[in-house]
């Protein structure tokens, strides 16, 4: 990305952060210091429209009142003890979690990260089964831990695991159910599935697939996960995708969002898997803690109170809309505002172009697409100033193919 004539400070900034953290992240030539809803803005007031979310964590808008004085109350009060003991806040929040899950009776195993979550599942998903194949598919994401990076679809992640591996994971094309079929044995524990393929290029496979992908599972008696990380929590219109595949997962793994900007994830088991669970068969030492919580009740109270999930479907029509009409946008993929711009250009150009007018927005590994995870307070206002300045920046930037 270009950087733009940047402060004293800026650079100062960058220098250190290079001299003291590893060089993993290609970083944006900015430090947000303050947020509100769908907003950003830097220490010398430079106001930035965020389509990212910061990775889809922003899910009910940066600082939502609600959301930091909850945080700032439960603070005040104790900052943390781990679920080795009782907590009023986290019963509460896992309540209202579980109005939303699948299965009535389903148990909840509070984490940190959506990779531990995915983590978690699979581990339940073998212990319960007795069974260690876990099958998943090309172009999935699903984390940067071990046995998340193994049920990777995308071969430039797993590279960076080295010559280690976990085994037993194997790889089938997205929305191929004979592959699908051919590949799940009586060895089978687990069939894990990212519903929605954000990193690939925000792809999505048919309700059609789906069906068999559940089909294929009752016959072989293997367990069927969905990676709801990006998906769940009314990003697609739905609380779930897994309402809009119409299919009901044994196991549902969540993160990005769910305390509104803290570190929080979970995994929804359902009954016939938690009856297999015992008593230090798991851990997680910051999972469930109260300030996270706290967050994490304020947010699923939000969620609700604000009609998040209609507005995501609203909107998210209305944004697709909009983008639809735009010279140089070949397709719109995705649902609500889970969002895949198809351009007839690379999508970095565009991006930087967009970053050019405070605007900032996300890429895929498919080089064409542009990806768009705003929060889900998102209004037709902001909606309408993000596609006249995508606009600018493709009128800004040229078609031309991608070599590969």
């Amino acid at each position: 990305m270009t950087i733009p004539a940047a402060s004293v400070r800026l650079q100062d900034l960058a220098r250190r952060t290079a001299q003291t953290e590893l060089d993993v992240y290609q970083r944006l030539p900015f430090e947000p210091v303050r947020g509100r809803g769908c907003y950003l803005s830097d220490e010398d007031g430079r106001e930035y429209l965020d389509f990212y979310g910061a990775h889809a964590v922003a899910l009910v808008g940066h600082g939502h009142p609600r959301v930091t004085a909850a945080v700032a109350r439960e603070a005040a009060s104790l900052l943390f003890y781990s679920s080795v003991a009782h907590s009023r806040l986290r019963v509460e929040a896992g309540e209202r979690l579980l109005a939303h899950a699948p299965y009535a009776d389903s148990r909840l195993f509070h984490c940190c990260s959506g990779a531990e979550a995915n983590e978690v599942a699979i581990k339940l998903a073998r212990k319960s089964t007795g069974r260690r194949r876990v099958v998943s598919f090309d172009g999935a994401f699903h984390g940067r831990t071990a046995a998340a990076l193994a049920a990777c679809g995308i071969e430039r992640y797993r590279a960076t695991s080295g010559p280690v591996t976990v085994p037993h994971h194997v790889h089938v094309p997205f929305g191929d159910a004979g592959a699908l079929d051919r590949a799940v044995d009586r060895d089978t524990a687990a069939i894990l599935c990212e519903p929605i393929q954000s990193l690939a290029g925000v792809r999505t496979a048919s309700r059609e697939f789906f069906a068999e992908m559940a089909r294929i599972a009752a016959a072989r008696a293997a367990l069927l996960v969905f990676d709801e990380v990006q998906t769940g929590l009314g990003r697609t219109g739905a609380f779930f995708y897994a309402e809009t595949a119409g299919v009901r997962p044994d196991l549902m793994t969540l993160g990005k969002g769910l305390a509104g900007g803290l570190p929080a994830a979970a995994v929804i088991v359902a009954p016939h898997v938690a009856e297999h669970v015992r008593s230090g068969d798991h851990g997680s030492t910051f999972g469930g803690g109260r300030v996270v919580m706290a967050a994490m009740g304020a947010t699923l109270d939000i969620i609700d109170d604000e009609s998040l999930v209609d507005n995501a479907r609203t909107m998210g029509r209305l944004l697709a809309d909009r983008l639809g009409g735009l010279p140089g946008v070949v397709a719109v993929t995705g649902a609500g505002l889970l969002v895949g711009v198809v351009l007839d250009r690379p999508a970095k150009g565009v991006q930087d172009a967009l970053f050019q007018e405070r605007v900032l927005a996300g890429t895929a590994v498919d080089p064409h697409v542009l990806r768009l995870l705003p929060p889900l307070v998102v209004g037709a206002e902001e909606i309408e100033a993000f596609t006249a300045a995508l606009d600018e920046a493709l009128r800004a930037t040229r078609p031309m193919p991608i070599l590969s």
